[in-house]
C-alpha cells in the first residue's frame, strides 16, 4: 500500500467548501459567456474557475509537495511538486452552465505519473451531497458506506459518452442495443461513480478522452469489483496521468460483462 500523502479527510473538508460556493452559481451562470479556454482546450466558465480554485487552496493548505493536473490551470506543482493529483473542477461544465442537474467535481491521487499507482479518489456530486470515494486495496465507499458493483452479467443499464454522437454512436451502437436501459449523463466521474455503487452495467467511451475525466471513477470502479480497459480490452494501467488524450475506455462492473462487452463490440 502507497502511503498516502493526502487523506480523504482532507477532499471531505474541500468537497464541502465547494457545495457551499458552487450551489449558487448553477443557474446564475446559465446564458453566460465563457471567461476563456482552459489548458484542455474546453471552455472555462465562472462556475468551473470558482470550484478550481476552492480545490487548489484546499491542496496548498494541505502544506505538501504536490504535482497538480486540472482541466482549466493545467500542470503545476505545489512546494516543488510530488504525488500527483488529477483535479476535474467542474465534470459537467455543460450540464451546470444550462441548468441539467448532473454535475459533480472529483479529484485522485497517484504516487507516480500513471495509473497503475493510483491510491486516493474523491467524487462528490455538488447538487446531491452524495460523496464517493476510495482508497486503493481498502474498498469504495458512498457517505462512508462500503459500495459493490454489480456480481450478476445482465446488461441492465449502459452509460455511455459522446463527444461526436454522429461518429461514436455508430461504433458502440451493438453494445447499446443489448442494454435494458442507456443514459449518456454527461458527466464520466458521475458515470463511474454510479458503476461502482452497482446503478449500472457498463460505462463506455468510444473517442479518446484526458485522465483527469476519469482517474477518480476508475479507482473507485476497480476497489469497488470492476474491470477497466480501453475499448480494446487493452490494459490502461501505464497510461500516462497528464493533459493529453489517451485511449478510448470501456469499463464493466464484473470481469462477465466486461467480456460480454468486448465480444458484442468486436463483432463477435
Amino acid at each position: 500500500m502507497v502511503n498516502s500523502t493526502l487523506s480523504i479527510e482532507r477532499l471531505r473538508e474541500i468537497g464541502g467548501q465547494l457545495r457551499e460556493a458552487v450551489l449558487p452559481l448553477r443557474y446564475t451562470s446559465s446564458g453566460e459567456k465563457p471567461l476563456e479556454r482552459g489548458a484542455s482546450g474546453d471552455k472555462t466558465f465562472r462556475i468551473d474557475r470558482v470550484s478550481e480554485e476552492i480545490i487548489i487552496s484546499g491542496l496548498e493548505r494541505a502544506g505538501l509537495p504536490l504535482s497538480v493536473v486540472s482541466e482549466e490551470k493545467g500542470a503545476f506543482d505545489i512546494s516543488g511538486g510530488g504525488h500527483r493529483v488529477l483535479i476535474d473542477p467542474i465534470d459537467g461544465s455543460k450540464n451546470a452552465v444550462t441548468g441539467i442537474p448532473m454535475f459533480c467535481a472529483s479529484i485522485a491521487v497517484t504516487s507516480s505519473e500513471t495509473i497503475s499507482d493510483l491510491y486516493l479518489a474523491y467524487i462528490i456530486n455538488i447538487l446531491t451531497g452524495d460523496e464517493f470515494w476510495a482508497e486503493r486495496d481498502k474498498g469504495a465507499f458512498l457517505n462512508g458506506r462500503r459500495i459493490r458493483s454489480q456480481q450478476d452479467d445482465d446488461i441492465r443499464v449502459v452509460l455511455y459518452e459522446t463527444q461526436m454522437p454522429g461518429r461514436d454512436i455508430k461504433r458502440i451502437l451493438p453494445l447499446l442495443s443489448l442494454a435494458n436501459r442507456t443514459r449518456c449523463f454527461g458527466t464520466t466521474a458521475l458515470d463511474l461513480a454510479l458503476l461502482a455503487l452497482g446503478a449500472a452495467t457498463l460505462y463506455v467511451n468510444p473517442a479518446p478522452t484526458r485522465s483527469f475525466d476519469y482517474a477518480a471513477g476508475i479507482l473507485l470502479v476497480s476497489e469497488a469489483g470492476g474491470v477497466v480497459t480501453d475499448i480494446n480490452g487493452n490494459d490502461i494501467s501505464n497510461v500516462m496521468l497528464s493533459m493529453e488524450r489517451t485511449p478510448p475506455l470501456l469499463v464493466g462492473a464484473n470481469k462477465k460483462v466486461h467480456e460480454k462487452a468486448l465480444e458484442v463490440l468486436k463483432g463477435g
